[in-house]
């Protein structure tokens, strides 16, 4: 069906095809592997990957990708993890590699209309499984939405590619803010010598876990309950948009709501370097509860201050310790005891008050910085919801 401005109704897999190019790692000549746990929620960028040969990757990993294909992730599609690859390389057979079927639809365009709030609805609900759900190419192919004139496409695909730039850019400030706060730390540290080494647990007073009870795949509404997912403790603080709805009400444990004040560090991750990630509380809703991949350290206040242990905790020895005391086949974890053995700087609290103070002003900038991006993926979500029309 078409509209008078030439926008029509297509299904998806009329204008996109999913293509399955299969080779074996090894023998490829790729250098590269990308796993589920290198793409991230609502990021069209791929920062992270494998390198080929370094390590066991499994019968699974023979789907050949090439630079500009939209990769995809199959499973558990309400983690919204699209990404447009910018080199060759190898997914798994549960990644879908998909690309233009034609000269309908523009590559830039794609990965936006894959980025819809309808297109994550329709694919969560798809979805087949309950542990690890899951899409099959068929069911994601009948997907129908509004596609505009080409001449229309590229004025939509420019803005919103600005859009992620701004986003990127904001990003990067956040990046460049905590390398500098992180290195500045470690100087300050440095000039005390090592005669301040202790272990995390000579800082904290408990060690305070969640739970795991049965849950939606979908955010909690404002008014509703909801459990806090690991990537709550986000690279740049505390997002508590990343949680899932309990099915039950009448499972939340108040004594494991999310308080503002709470220092929380991560238990367990699909990669190493999400192991340990920590952040504090400024702000958060009620209603919302810990599950048992994020921990709650309960600070002593008589021998730390909460944003010097922050800095603590992200030092590279500590960071080194973490990622290699962390084991598992697919999820990585660390135990309560391991953790507590995390080495940590711990000066004397006036000491702690002095560099805190000299990285106040790096604070209010990552605070100012972390909200402003809260401003601009709200605009690019909205952009996309007028621009291509999800009401019609």
């Amino acid at each position: 069906m078409m509209t008078t401005d030439g926008w029509r109704t297509v299904r998806f897999g009329d204008v996109v095809r999913n293509v399955n190019v299969t080779g074996d790692a090894e023998t490829s000549g790729l250098e590269r592997y990308v796993a589920g746990e290198h793409m991230e929620t609502d990021d069209l960028h791929i920062r992270r990957w494998g390198t080929i040969g370094d390590s066991y990757l499994g019968p699974a990993f023979h789907r050949q990708f090439v630079s500009g294909q939209v990769l995809y992730g199959s499973r558990r599609t309400y983690l919204r993890k699209i990404a447009v690859a910018d080199f060759d390389g190898i997914c798994a057979n549960t990644t879908f590699t998909l690309e233009p079927n034609g000269d309908e639809l523009l590559p830039e365009l794609l990965p936006f209309i894959m980025q819809t709030a309808s297109f994550t609805e329709h694919s969560v609900k798809q979805s087949k499984g309950s542990v690890n759900p899951y899409i099959n190419w068929k069911d994601l192919a009948w997907y129908e939405f509004a596609l505009p004139p080409r001449d229309e496409q590229r004025r939509i695909a420019d803005i919103l590619w600005a859009a992620d730039e701004a986003i990127l850019k904001n990003q990067h400030v956040l990046e460049v803010l905590a390398a500098n706060t992180g290195h500045i730390f470690e100087g300050l540290i440095a000039k005390h010598g090592s005669s301040f080494r202790a272990e995390l647990g000579d800082a904290i007073t408990e060690i305070l876990a969640g739970t795991s009870p049965a849950c939606s795949s979908e955010p909690a509404a404002l008014d509703a309950f909801g459990v806090l997912k690991v990537s709550a403790v986000g690279e740049h603080g505390y997002v508590q948009e990343e949680n899932k709805a309990l099915l039950q009400p009448s499972q939340f444990v108040p004594d494991l709501e999310v308080r503002s004040g709470f220092f929380l560090i991560t238990r367990a991750n699909a990669l190493k370097s999400g192991v340990g990630r920590v952040c504090i509380v400024k702000e958060t809703r009620p209603g919302l509860m810990l599950s048992d991949k994020t921990l709650r350290l309960v600070v002593d206040d008589c021998k730390v201050r909460p944003f010097f242990l922050l800095q603590a905790l992200r030092t590279k020895e500590c960071r080194n310790y973490i990622e290699a005391a962390a084991n598992g086949t697919e999820a990585k974890n660390i135990s309560q005891a391991k953790l507590r053995k995390a080495p940590i700087p711990l000066p004397p609290l006036t000491v702690q008050e002095e560099i805190e103070l000299l990285l106040g002003r790096y604070d209010q900038c990552t605070d100012a910085a972390r909200s402003h991006l809260k401003v601009l993926q709200q605009l690019k979500r909205q952009l996309l919801k007028e621009l291509l029309k999800e009401h019609r």
